[in-house]
Formats: structure tokens, sequence, C-alpha cells
């Protein structure tokens, strides 16, 4: 196993650490006291993460992992700052997510998936450039549980996995495992757990094996094949005090089943 050492990189968090290996930087989810969920200045700090990886000519190219038994399972419900966190004036926007930056990065970017990958953290593996899971993955698209209109995985969706699979991930919120991920077309490579960071490190170098100005034309002509996302009507649907969304929120605070859920709905 490579030697990586640890870079100090101001990413507005103390729960993303970057490590060094060679042109590659790693950048690790570590937020255990929340299994990993995104605070906002997380997510900013994947964004800051991808630009820094292009910006700076030592490095060529981004792997982004998790600890543990988790990848990353979306954002924390709570909207919560931790002590330390750099606090994003924008809060949860498009300019804040880091989603469209990695799909459009010209430096490669590879999420070596570990474990549990849902919601915000599903969307950052799924816009890598290549996606390499553990066998012990497992995904979720849980956003309609929680009342949440989430416009990225409706454009995004179907070009992965086809509308079937989209609407039945979608509208059901189901739990998959990693070979299902992998059958469907959710992800591309599938390993066992103890190889994973061996073949993310892999796919990294084979990337950077092709020509960087033609490859930037390609991921160019093959983002065009994603349909135009609606941030609008997500959006002000998080914002509206009678949202679904809030409802979805307060109930998972609350510990308890929102108020949509049918009250005579069979075992």
């Amino acid at each position: 196993m490579s030697n990586r050492e640890v870079v100090d990189w101001d990413l507005g968090t103390k729960n993303l650490r970057i490590e060094r290996e060679g042109p590659i930087a790693w950048c690790i989810i570590d937020r255990p006291n929340a299994r990993n969920a995104f605070t906002p200045a997380m997510y900013f700090g994947i964004k800051q993460a991808v630009r820094r990886v292009n910006s700076d000519k030592d490095y060529r190219a981004l792997i982004i992992t998790g600890t543990g038994d988790v990848f990353a399972p979306g954002g924390d419900l709570g909207g919560r700052y931790e002590e330390g966190d750099r606090h994003v004036p924008q809060g949860l926007t498009y300019e804040t997510m880091p989603f469209i930056a990695v799909r459009e990065s010209q430096a490669p970017v590879i999420s070596a998936v570990n474990g549990i990958c849902q919601a915000g953290g599903l969307l950052i593996a799924m816009m890598s450039d290549i996606a390499v899971i553990s066998e012990r993955a497992s995904f979720r698209v849980p956003e309609l549980l929680r009342g949440i209109i989430d416009a990225t995985y409706a454009a995004v969706l179907p070009i992965h996995v086809g509308m079937a699979q989209a609407r039945d991930l979608l509208l059901s919120a189901r739990k998959i495992d990693a070979a299902e991920a992998h059958r469907i077309g959710l992800v591309s490579r599938i390993c066992k757990h103890e190889d994973l960071e061996a073949e993310a490190r892999k796919a990294a170098i084979e990337v950077l094996q092709t020509a960087p100005e033609c490859r930037a034309h390609v991921k160019r002509m093959l983002n065009q094949q994603y349909a135009a996302i609606d941030f609008e009507t997500m959006f002000v649907s998080l914002m509206s005090p009678n949202s679904e969304a809030r409802e979805g929120m307060n109930a998972f605070m609350e510990k308890r089943q929102p108020n949509w859920i049918p009250s005579n709905l069979p075992d």
C-alpha cells in the first residue's frame, strides 16, 4: 500500500482531510460522530477540494472516500454546523453544493465508496468520473421520504440507470446493495472491500494516462446528455415554511412518521 502524507488544505471544516499521494489528492470524509453526514461547510469543502485540484499544478486527480463503514449518507438534516466550520453565506444552495463541480472537473475525480452511500453522497459518487465501490457498500435515494424535491436526481439518474430503474429508486426510496448498484449501472466498478483503495488508485492512474485536453472535450460531450436541473422548484420548496420538506425534516428530528403517510396503511 502506498504511503500518503497529510497536507494542510483549508477547506473550512475539520471533517474533511486531505492526503497526498504523488499527484493524487485523497479527500477523506471523516465525521464519525454523525456517520459522515454533510454539514453545509463539508459540502462546500468538497467543492473547494475539486477547485484546488484543478488550479494547483502539483495535483492531477482527486479521490474521495469515507471512513469506517460509511462513505456519506447525504446532508445533516438539522443543517448543523460544527465547531470550527466556516459558515457558508448562501446556505444549502446551488452555489454551495459540489455536484456540478465534481461532474465538470477537468482533473479526474474518483469516488472510492467504502460503505453506506445515500442522497448527496450518492450524487458525488455518480458525478465522479469513475465510482469504485466496495462489495459492502449500500445505496439509497431517500429524499422523497423527507419531502425533498431533488431536482439533480430527477435530471441525472435516468441517464445512468434508465427511466424504469430511476422511477423505482426515486419513488420507492428503497435500499440496494453493491451488486445491484453495479448491475443496473448506477456505478461502474465493484471490488473486494480490502482492495478498494488500490482499485481507486488504479482508476485514477488509468484516467491520468489519457490526453487531458481531449478528455475535457469528451467529458463536456458526455455531460450534454444530462437534462437541465430545475433548481428553482427544489429550493423554493425547501424554503417554504409549509412545505413537505419542513414536515419531513421535523418528523425526522422528532422520530415520528411524517403526516402524509396514510394511517391505515397495511403493515
